[in-house]
């Protein structure tokens, strides 16, 4: 059994090929931060019939079961990331939506510091920077 169907019946899920396929393609670090459309484009190009409902359906399922997160950035359309056991925050271009994750001690300890100045135990968070591309790789740098 694969981990992709391991995952799936620990989260309580029925091992159907949708489930497998969207859950295969996810894992590649090129298809982190996708939103729906993209993934089911994806699926296309590789020659899966697998519909644009089918695809919602099933990244809502994932959500609800802890297997990918689901993060609303300002494009305004929701886009999916797999579940990772470590915590990290995100940079996010408003020109081309590209998307860098990062990790930093300092920030985590003051964002703890805070919470406890004003009596908050945090049990969860996310941080999200807004800025724009400041290099050649923006495909919309004006620069």
């Amino acid at each position: 059994m694969t981990d992709g169907n391991q995952a799936l019946k620990k989260a309580g899920l029925k091992v159907t090929l949708p489930r497998v396929k969207i859950l295969e393609l996810m894992q590649g670090p090129e298809n982190q931060h996708i939103s729906a459309e993209d993934l089911y484009k994806r699926l296309l190009g590789l020659g899966e019939e697998i519909g644009l409902a089918t695809v919602y359906r099933v990244l809502n399922q994932f959500d609800d079961a802890g297997i990918v997160t689901r993060h609303h950035f300002e494009s305004g359309k929701a886009v999916f990331e797999l579940a990772t056991k470590h915590h990290h925050d995100h940079l996010v271009c408003l020109s081309c939506n590209k998307v860098i994750e990062f990790s930093d001690d300092l920030i985590e300890t003051r964002q703890d510091e805070i919470a406890m100045k004003h009596n908050i135990k945090l049990t969860n968070h996310s941080l999200y920077l807004y800025g724009v591309c400041t290099n050649d790789e923006c495909e919309h740098n004006d620069a």
